[in-house]
């Protein structure tokens, strides 16, 4: 059995802000697997179905989708498809909302342990955007089904495209989550700021509408503003999803116009990805520059 001399000496304690960062978070990948418990148990305390609501929402999600919007609504007729079109894009957002959000709360929610105990405090972001992704599964397990009635046949391109998509909200959220989440310790105003940032996200991602209508609306597709509209990760991230999971799908290979894909959108996703890393680098700088004051301010 080691000596209280031995566990010292191989797992020092070290002052809030001059660990190793991130890669703490790997080498205390135990402690992160009990926080992403403890946040499933805290979500699903008392609920008989529990995990399950995970599937049973998102497929009355698809359902509501597809009757209201693409058949009572007629979009199906400007845009094939359009429940997979939407869905897509709305499991993107989903999950960079949930993430991003959590993240953004995590610190000053996880308060008792942070005044209590040693740990890598970025240990509370990843684990806000572990959770996310855990939910993220069941949406992703519902548009596969649909993609699948639809007559999905889709390419290794795609599939790769779709995967892309899920990094570039992965970073993404992590990052702002550090970023928000340290600057929220000092300001709790960050956590308002974040939701009304969350919502413009979701209402100016083309999720309820196509590209073109964008590109017409600003110039054209090389325009200026559409190109950093297309910047934008998530932007990127959704356009992504669409691309992996809806345009392989029957009736937008078989629609008599030609489905137009926005133009240079692999280096699109590319660029979103380069931007996204960037943002875990300035968050990762912010949290590590704050992080000292976080007992004291909690």
């Amino acid at each position: 059995m080691p000596t209280a001399t031995t566990v010292t000496a191989t797992s020092p304690l070290v002052a809030p802000g001059h660990g190793s960062g991130l890669l703490d978070v790997v080498r205390y990948r135990y402690l992160l697997k009990l926080l992403v418990r403890k946040e499933m148990r805290v979500r699903y305390r008392g609920s008989v179905m529990g995990l399950l609501w995970s599937y049973v929402k998102p497929g009355v999600q698809f359902a509501v989708f597809y009757f209201a919007m693409g058949e009572f609504l007629k979009l199906n007729e400007s845009v094939p498809n359009f429940a997979v079109y939407l869905f897509s894009g709305i499991v993107v957002i989903n999950f960079y909302t949930e993430a991003f959000g959590n993240a953004t709360r995590s610190v000053v929610g996880n308060a008792p342990l942070i005044k209590k105990i040693f740990l890598p405090r970025e240990l509370f972001s990843v684990s806000s955007a572990w959770v996310a992704a855990i939910h993220f599964l069941p949406q992703l397990i519902v548009l596969l089904v649909a993609c699948f009635v639809t007559g999905w046949r889709p390419g290794v391109v795609q599939i790769l495209a779709g995967l892309l998509g899920f990094v570039i909200v992965a970073v993404l959220s992590v990052g702002l989550g550090l970023l928000f989440g340290a600057v929220n310790v000092l300001y709790r105003d960050f956590e308002n700021i974040v939701d009304l940032l969350l919502m413009i996200v979701t209402w100016t991602s083309p999720v309820l509408y196509d590209w073109q209508k964008v590109a017409a609306a600003t110039g054209g597709p090389n325009s200026l503003f559409m190109t950093l509209y297309q910047l934008n990760p998530v932007t990127a991230a959704v356009e992504l999803f669409h691309w992996a999971f809806w345009y392989p799908t029957g009736d937008v290979r078989d629609a008599v116009a030609p489905v137009v894909l926005p133009p240079h959108l692999l280096w699109s996703g590319l660029w979103g990805l380069l931007i996204a890393l960037v943002m875990l680098a300035l968050g990762q700088f912010v949290f590590r520059r704050i992080e000292g004051r976080f007992a004291q301010e909690l």
